[in-house]
């Protein structure tokens, strides 16, 4: 018997248009044979027509919202197949509604349980045969890859950017905000909202990156000088500083601010705390690229 993987599941969701649980029966059903399980979908009359079958959903929008008290907000990335359809009316506005209902909701347990809600502007139907009935309706191949929501704490704030092209947006969130209306609190939050979406930090610090991760890249680095011929004695030094410049490429608060490479982002907001808020700092971000995998 082969074991059907979460990522197996994926692969026939993406290739079917099938939902998850219909995926993962189908797969079970055909013993993880791709082929047979697109079949057994199409004779159950759940995966698409079979000229739309495989079709890559290769395009797109990445959609954010954030509420008019910048405390909850939330990012949703649908694809389809053509930029064409991603432009139109009826996908921005489906986009749209997602990214809002979302936004509204309870925090999703997962994104299979996110898509048999009822659908926000039609309860009678799930988020997914929302989906369906859209792709009936424009012809392509379409499927929500990943949704985030965020509630900001009591005294925190939101903040969006959402890229030109709506290919890759960010949601970031922020603690200790004074007054979310000012506009220095804007300008910062959208500087620094930029900022992650350039330059793809992995966390927001140090303390947050898997130390697993770390440790490889501690291994690699004392490989690499031992391999110069550095002598043992000063190899560790020579690791240190290379993983110091390692947070400073990773970690957000230990970046070099894009728009003045001369101070850190965490240097930045202790310079803006006076008027923005004692001690503000970012405490979460969520940064969706179209076709990324997460």
């Amino acid at each position: 018997m082969v074991q059907i993987t979460a990522s197996m599941v994926k692969d026939l969701r993406v290739r079917s248009g099938a939902g998850m649980m219909d995926c993962k029966r189908a797969l079970v059903e055909t013993d993880g044979d791709f082929d047979k399980a697109v079949d057994f979908l199409r004779e159950k009359g759940i995966a698409k027509a079979a000229g739309k079958v495989g079709r890559e959903t290769t395009e797109g929008r990445v959609t954010t919202v954030i509420s008019s008290d910048s405390r909850s907000g939330a990012v949703v990335e649908v694809g389809c197949e053509t930029d064409f359809v991603a432009r139109t009316d009826d996908f921005v506005a489906f986009c749209e509604t997602l990214a809002n209902q979302v936004a509204e909701e309870k925090v999703p347990e997962s994104l299979e349980e996110f898509l048999a809600r009822p659908f926000k502007n039609k309860p009678e139907i799930s988020v997914e045969f929302a989906l369906k009935e859209l792709f009936s309706k424009l012809g392509e191949n379409m499927l929500v890859r990943r949704v985030a929501k965020f509630e900001a704490p009591e005294n925190g704030a939101l903040s969006t950017y959402v890229h030109p092209g709506d290919k890759l947006g960010v949601v970031i969130e922020f603690a200790n905000v004074t007054s979310s209306d000012s506009d220095t609190f804007k300008a910062l939050s959208r500087d620094i909202a930029m900022h992650v979406a350039a330059t793809g930090p992995q966390a927001v610090s140090r303390d947050e990156l898997d130390q697993a991760v770390i440790e490889k890249e501690r291994e690699i680095y004392r490989q690499q000088a031992l391999n110069e011929g550095k002598p043992e004695k000063i190899v560790d030094k020579i690791v240190n500083g290379k993983i110091d410049k390692f947070f400073g490429e990773v970690s957000l608060l230990e970046q070099s601010f894009v728009k003045d490479p001369d101070v850190t982002v965490s240097e930045l907001l202790k310079s803006k705390s006076a008027e923005v808020g004692e001690g503000v700092t970012v405490t979460r971000f969520a940064r969706f690229v179209l076709g990324e995998v997460s």
